[in-house]
Protein backbone atom coordinates (compact mmCIF):
# COMPACT_ATOMS: atom_id res chain seq x y z
CA UNK A 1 0.00 0.00 0.00
CA UNK A 2 1.10 3.58 -0.73
CA UNK A 3 0.37 6.11 1.75
CA UNK A 4 -0.56 9.70 0.78
CA UNK A 5 1.30 12.94 1.54
CA UNK A 6 -0.59 16.18 2.70
CA UNK A 7 1.12 19.35 2.66
CA UNK A 8 -1.01 21.99 4.72
CA UNK A 9 0.98 25.36 5.23
CA UNK A 10 0.63 28.69 5.53
CA UNK A 11 -0.16 30.00 1.78
CA UNK A 12 1.97 29.20 -0.42
CA UNK A 13 4.56 26.97 1.47
CA UNK A 14 2.48 24.22 0.89
CA UNK A 15 1.47 24.46 -2.92
CA UNK A 16 5.37 25.44 -3.41
CA UNK A 17 6.56 22.30 -1.68
CA UNK A 18 4.17 20.31 -3.80
CA UNK A 19 5.81 21.57 -6.83
CA UNK A 20 9.15 21.27 -6.09
CA UNK A 21 8.02 17.54 -5.35
CA UNK A 22 6.51 17.00 -8.77
CA UNK A 23 9.45 18.88 -10.20
CA UNK A 24 11.62 16.02 -8.72
CA UNK A 25 9.24 13.23 -9.14
CA UNK A 26 6.90 14.40 -12.03
CA UNK A 27 4.33 11.44 -12.29
CA UNK A 28 3.29 11.79 -8.59
CA UNK A 29 0.60 14.12 -9.11
CA UNK A 30 -1.87 11.73 -7.22
CA UNK A 31 0.30 10.88 -4.55
CA UNK A 32 0.84 14.09 -3.39
CA UNK A 33 -1.74 16.85 -2.22
CA UNK A 34 -1.46 20.55 -0.93
CA UNK A 35 -3.33 22.90 1.00
CA UNK A 36 -2.15 26.51 1.59
CA UNK A 37 -3.73 27.99 4.33
CA UNK A 38 -4.66 31.55 4.05
CA UNK A 39 -4.65 34.40 6.04
CA UNK A 40 -7.73 34.83 8.41
CA UNK A 41 -9.84 33.06 11.15
CA UNK A 42 -12.41 30.60 9.26
CA UNK A 43 -10.65 27.81 10.40
CA UNK A 44 -13.89 25.25 10.29
CA UNK A 45 -13.98 26.14 6.30
CA UNK A 46 -9.97 25.28 6.54
CA UNK A 47 -11.20 22.23 7.77
CA UNK A 48 -13.60 21.17 5.49
CA UNK A 49 -11.52 21.98 2.34
CA UNK A 50 -8.71 20.11 3.95
CA UNK A 51 -10.67 17.12 4.44
CA UNK A 52 -12.21 17.04 1.07
CA UNK A 53 -8.51 17.27 -0.74
CA UNK A 54 -7.61 13.78 1.53
CA UNK A 55 -10.60 12.32 0.81
CA UNK A 56 -10.01 13.19 -2.75
CA UNK A 57 -6.56 11.14 -2.59
CA UNK A 58 -6.85 7.79 -3.97
CA UNK A 59 -5.19 6.44 -0.94
CA UNK A 60 -6.03 4.79 2.76
CA UNK A 61 -3.33 6.06 4.89
CA UNK A 62 -2.03 9.71 4.82
CA UNK A 63 0.67 11.61 6.11
CA UNK A 64 0.24 15.04 6.93
CA UNK A 65 2.89 17.52 6.85
CA UNK A 66 2.61 21.31 8.48
CA UNK A 67 5.73 23.84 8.83
CA UNK A 68 5.15 25.92 11.94
CA UNK A 69 3.82 23.79 15.22
CA UNK A 70 0.80 26.14 17.52
CA UNK A 71 0.26 27.71 14.47
CA UNK A 72 -3.05 27.63 12.76
CA UNK A 73 -1.93 24.43 9.88
CA UNK A 74 -0.49 22.73 12.56
CA UNK A 75 -3.67 23.14 14.42
CA UNK A 76 -5.98 21.90 11.61
CA UNK A 77 -3.34 18.74 10.95
CA UNK A 78 -3.78 18.00 14.68
CA UNK A 79 -8.08 17.51 13.59
CA UNK A 80 -6.92 16.07 10.47
CA UNK A 81 -5.20 13.36 12.07
CA UNK A 82 -7.86 12.28 14.06
CA UNK A 83 -9.95 11.02 11.25
CA UNK A 84 -8.98 7.79 9.60
CA UNK A 85 -5.40 6.29 9.64
CA UNK A 86 -3.26 9.88 9.67
CA UNK A 87 -0.39 10.73 11.00
CA UNK A 88 1.47 14.21 11.01
CA UNK A 89 4.76 15.81 11.19
CA UNK A 90 5.38 19.31 11.57
CA UNK A 91 8.70 21.57 10.13
CA UNK A 92 8.19 20.67 6.18
CA UNK A 93 10.99 20.90 4.17
CA UNK A 94 12.25 20.11 0.51
CA UNK A 95 14.16 16.77 2.05
CA UNK A 96 11.28 15.76 3.88
CA UNK A 97 8.40 15.79 1.62
CA UNK A 98 11.02 13.94 -0.93
CA UNK A 99 12.28 11.41 2.05
CA UNK A 100 8.48 10.79 2.61
CA UNK A 101 7.93 10.43 -1.48
CA UNK A 102 10.38 7.62 -2.18
CA UNK A 103 9.26 5.81 0.83
CA UNK A 104 5.50 5.87 0.93
CA UNK A 105 5.54 2.27 0.10
CA UNK A 106 6.35 1.87 3.88
CA UNK A 107 3.82 1.48 7.13
CA UNK A 108 2.20 5.23 8.17
CA UNK A 109 4.72 5.12 11.00
CA UNK A 110 7.73 3.74 9.94
CA UNK A 111 7.07 6.31 7.05
CA UNK A 112 6.81 9.42 9.51
CA UNK A 113 10.30 7.90 11.18
CA UNK A 114 12.03 8.41 7.39
CA UNK A 115 10.48 11.50 6.82
CA UNK A 116 11.23 13.32 10.51
CA UNK A 117 15.25 12.10 9.57
CA UNK A 118 15.29 13.16 6.57
CA UNK A 119 14.38 16.88 7.37
CA UNK A 120 16.26 16.54 10.42
CA UNK A 121 19.63 15.15 8.05
CA UNK A 122 19.36 17.80 5.83
CA UNK A 123 19.97 20.86 8.14
CA UNK A 124 23.86 20.97 7.53
CA UNK A 125 25.81 23.81 7.71
CA UNK A 126 26.69 25.77 4.78
CA UNK A 127 30.52 25.79 4.35
CA UNK A 128 32.29 28.32 1.90
CA UNK A 129 34.54 27.27 -1.00
CA UNK A 130 37.75 27.81 -1.22
CA UNK A 131 38.30 30.55 -3.76
CA UNK A 132 38.24 29.38 -7.49
CA UNK A 133 41.59 31.33 -7.94
CA UNK A 134 43.88 30.18 -4.84
CA UNK A 135 46.39 28.46 -7.30
CA UNK A 136 47.27 31.96 -9.02
CA UNK A 137 47.35 33.92 -5.76
CA UNK A 138 50.38 31.18 -4.15
CA UNK A 139 51.89 31.77 -7.75
CA UNK A 140 51.51 35.79 -7.52
CA UNK A 141 52.91 35.67 -3.85
CA UNK A 142 55.89 33.66 -4.49
CA UNK A 143 57.30 35.91 -7.59
CA UNK A 144 56.65 38.81 -5.00
CA UNK A 145 60.29 39.47 -3.20
CA UNK A 146 59.22 41.77 -0.79
CA UNK A 147 55.78 40.12 0.16
CA UNK A 148 56.15 38.17 3.54
CA UNK A 149 53.64 35.85 4.86
CA UNK A 150 52.93 35.89 8.70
Amino acid sequence: MTTGLFIIAHEPLASSLRATALHAFPDSAGAIAAYDVPAGHDTERYLHDAEALIAAMPTVETLILTDVIGATPANLAAQLVKQGRRRALAGVNVPMVWRAHTNAHLSLDDLWTKARDGALAAVQPVVTPPPQNQAQKASAHASNDRHHQQ
